[in-house]
């Protein structure tokens, strides 16, 4: 099989190119953002229609926490819009018999009931802050259904929760949650600092997957012969903002202490996903979350060393 994954130098798609390299029978075919800019219409049609590969994973988009989303979403709509129209539409004319699409759990309502499920796409609004994001996904995730609906083609959809792991990013302003605080208590504890201070209560409930169990989910949706138009893949447990800060810093051996600004503010109260669809289908998470974050603090070190940090 000749496998393309857009985006293979992020965070999601570099766990993809390690799973299926794993796997016997596969010719991965990648480009760097240098080599084909998949917001240029023109470039990834003449990609797909010289390389016509078998199947393709689009892992790729512009991302980014709640300050990034809320400053720059215009940018947000139009990169992520021009990335699944091009990838989608290219694939289907050069093709290509399966492909599948990463969104986001952003996709989903803000005031959607806890657990997530599927079904709450397009129930009610989004979460203002980063609604731009969340449409470029969702008309993605769409399109895809229609492509399927209409063409016959399998082209699906996967919704994952908070990822974390290697190749995260993790700029001080824009990274989201879990790299935040890594790098926050990494940098606190080589500087000698007595206090870190936390925004918010650290109250809401958060749920974070490792990215290398991502890969693996979207390997075995792939391999199924009719997979459901969309499904959320999450961890299955959720924790509190003040847990998980509290288990990153022991994680990372920072020692001293943590103070919480209650006069920032928290944001949703919690947001965790109804995974039951795909744990009924067969698969489940392998990487417990504070192995997970072991592993991921243990890249942070590397990637910090060889200059290979993003968002450094």
């Amino acid at each position: 099989m000749k496998l393309f994954i857009a985006g293979h130098a992020g965070m999601a798609g570099g766990a993809l190119v390690r799973r299926y390299q794993r796997e016997n029978g596969v010719e991965l075919l990648l480009r760097t953002r240098r080599e084909l800019d998949l917001a240029d219409q023109t470039a990834v049609e003449s990609f797909f229609q010289a390389e016509k590969p078998d199947a393709a994973i689009i892992a790729a988009g512009k991302v980014g926490g709640i300050h990034a989303n809320n400053t720059y979403p215009a940018e947000f709509i139009h990169e992520n819009l021009a990335i699944a129209t091009n990838c989608i539409h290219s694939a289907w004319k050069a093709g290509v018999k399966r492909l599948l699409f990463l969104g986001s759990s952003c996709i989903y309502p803000k005031l959607a009931p806890q657990p997530i499920s599927e079904d709450c796409l397009l129930s009610s609004a989004l979460e203002p802050t980063n609604e731009a994001y969340a449409i470029a996904k969702i008309a993605g995730l769409k399109m895809a259904e229609y492509y399927r609906k209409q063409y016959g083609v399998v082209y699906h959809s996967v919704m994952p929760t908070n990822l974390y792991g290697p190749g995260d990013n993790y700029h001080p302003e824009n990274s989201h949650v879990m790299p935040a605080l890594i790098r926050r208590f990494h940098e606190a504890k080589v500087a000698g600092l007595p206090e870190v201070t936390a925004w918010g209560t650290g109250k809401p409930l958060r749920e974070f997957l490792h990215v290398d169990d991502l890969a693996d989910a979207c390997a075995f949706l792939m391999a199924l012969e009719a997979p459901p138009n969309l499904v959320n893949v999450g961890y299955g447990r959720d924790v509190s903002i003040r847990d998980l800060t509290e288990l990153v810093a022991s994680i990372v051996g920072y020692q001293g202490k943590i103070l919480w600004d209650s006069s920032m503010p928290d944001g949703t109260r919690r947001k965790f996903l109804d995974s039951s669809r795909i744990t009924q289908l067969g698969w489940k998470p392998r990487i417990e979350l504070s192995e997970g974050i072991a592993h991921a603090y243990q890249c942070f070190l590397e990637e910090e060393s060889s200059g290979r940090l993003r968002g450094a």
